[in-house]
């Protein structure tokens, strides 16, 4: 197990991909939250709270809720590359033992979940703490807290990573894996959030979990608003939190059970 991790982090760091998905996790980290900081929520249109208030700092922190999809591709892109470039073949040739490849690549991918979490957290926590001292506004919440809501949404990241890989045991072919990564996390669930009746499945969805757990509802109770509907009643962050550990276990253990009874090619 040792051998295929390192190996698994081996072709991590020679890949060129990681690199680039940590820019973009900068990006959407210190960039978006950054942005949306200076510009500040009351400017919006519509106005959303200001950042002197506790639904302000929960608004644009949650807004990173909506990037979750990116550490989902990744996920999926670490499983159907090999199948895509035939290099599953060699891999489970020197290494028989099927589901120690997949534990190795949970494991690895699900680190590298973490840094890429840490790493958009990390440049989001600098981003607004500097935005709200350039205006000179003192947040809604306090830091301890604002940094725990930041520690959730690195988890978060994490966990998606492992739910990607579980969507790559599960669909091999590359583009189809990622049209429904895609698909789903970034506009089915949106979609599901605002259409009546069919939103009180939202709460026990991976965004539903993710705003659970991060007490972000503004945009499904404007959503509800904007309808005339009943908002979406979130469970706790607790709730939040063990219904996203049992996602990561469902896909935890779809990759590794999936492509053991599967033929390579």
């Amino acid at each position: 197990m040792i051998r295929l991790i390192r190996a698994e982090f081996r072709r991590l760091l020679t890949a060129r991909l990681w690199p680039v998905a940590l820019l973009i996790a900068v990006a959407c980290g210190g960039g978006l939250i950054g942005l949306l900081t200076l510009l500040g929520p009351e400017n919006f249109d519509p106005p959303m709270p200001g950042l002197d208030t506790e639904a302000g700092v929960r608004a644009i922190l949650g807004m990173v809720g909506y990037t979750m999809f990116i550490p989902a591709v990744l996920g999926t892109l670490a499983v159907t590359a090999e199948y895509r470039h035939r290099t599953i073949n060699f891999t489970f040739l020197f290494a028989p033992r099927r589901w120690q490849v997949l534990l190795s690549k949970l494991v690895t991918y699900g680190l590298a979940g973490v840094v890429y979490g840490l790493a958009l957290t990390g440049s989001g926590a600098v981003a607004f703490f500097l935005g709200a001292a350039a205006q000179g506004i003192t947040p809604g919440l306090s830091t301890g807290l604002i940094l725990e809501l930041f520690a959730r949404l690195a988890v978060n990241m994490a966990v998606y990573t492992l739910i990607g890989v579980g969507i790559g045991a599960l669909i091999r072919n590359q583009v189809a894996a990622l049209a429904v990564v895609g698909g789903y996390f970034y506009l089915l669930e949106p979609l599901l959030a605002i259409i009546p009746g069919v939103s009180r499945l939202y709460p026990f969805l991976p965004a539903g979990a993710t705003a659970s757990l991060t007490g972000f509802s503004y945009v499904v109770d404007a959503a509800a608003e904007g309808l005339g509907t009943t908002p979406v009643q979130l469970m706790s962050p607790v709730g939040g939190g063990l219904l996203l550990t049992g996602y990561a276990a469902v896909a935890a253990v779809l990759a590794i059970a999936v492509p053991m009874r599967r033929d390579v090619t």
